[in-house]
C-alpha cells in the first residue's frame, strides 16, 4: 500500500501513551476513528484538487481540454484510498499503482511498438511521433496537515476522556 508515515511526538504521543496504558480503551477503535478521519480528509483535498498544504493541483490536460476535475474522471484513485488499523497505529493510503506518480509526479517516455507511430490528440490537433516524453506533475493527496493533527488530537482527548469517565 501507498501511504504517508507520520510520527507523533510532544501532546499526541502523551495522549496515546496514556490510552494505551488505560485499560478500559478501545485502542483499536481509537485507531481506526483517526483513520477515518484523515481518510475523510483526503476524499476532501480530492474534491477541492489541492494538496495536504491547501496549494492547488495543477489541472490535467484532459481537465484543460474537456472540462471535469483532475485525477477524478473514473474516480477509481480516490475510491481505492483506505484505512488500516490497529493497536500499534493506523495508516491511511492505497494500493492503486497510479498513486506514486500522481503523489510524487513523473517523467516517462512513452514508445510506439513495432517501428510504428503513436497516435493522440493534444489541444484539439491529432499529433504522431515514434515516441513522447509527458511529465505528470505532482499532485499530492496523501499527507496531514494543521487541521488533521488538530483532529487527531481531538479525537485522542475525547477517548481520554471517555475512559476516565467510564
Amino acid at each position: 500500500m501507498s501511504s504517508i508515515r507520520v510520527n507523533v511526538d510532544g501532546d499526541m504521543q502523551t495522549l496515546i501513551n496514556r490510552l494505551r496504558n488505560m485499560e478500559n480503551v478501545d485502542f483499536r477503535g481509537v485507531m481506526r476513528a483517526v483513520g477515518e478521519g484523515l481518510r475523510t480528509s483526503v476524499f476532501e483535498r480530492f474534491d477541492r484538487s489541492e494538496t495536504p498544504d491547501g496549494h492547488a493541483w495543477r489541472p490535467s490536460i484532459r481537465v484543460r481540454e474537456s472540462g471535469g476535475k483532475t485525477l477524478i474522471r473514473t474516480a477509481g484513485l480516490r475510491a481505492s484510498i483506505h484505512v488500516e488499523s490497529g493497536s500499534g497505529g493506523v495508516a491511511v493510503g492505497t494500493n492503486d499503482v497510479r498513486a506514486a506518480t500522481h503523489q510524487f509526479g513523473d517523467v516517462r517516455t512513452i514508445k510506439a511498438r513495432d517501428g510504428k507511430r503513436l497516435k493522440f490528440k493534444i489541444q484539439g490537433k491529432w499529433k504522431t511521433a515514434k515516441s513522447v516524453t509527458i511529465h505528470v506533475p505532482a499532485r499530492p493527496f496523501l499527507g496531514v496537515n494543521e487541521k488533521d493533527e488538530l483532529e487527531i488530537k481531538d479525537t485522542l482527548e475525547a477517548a481520554v476522556e471517555n475512559a476516565m469517565e467510564g
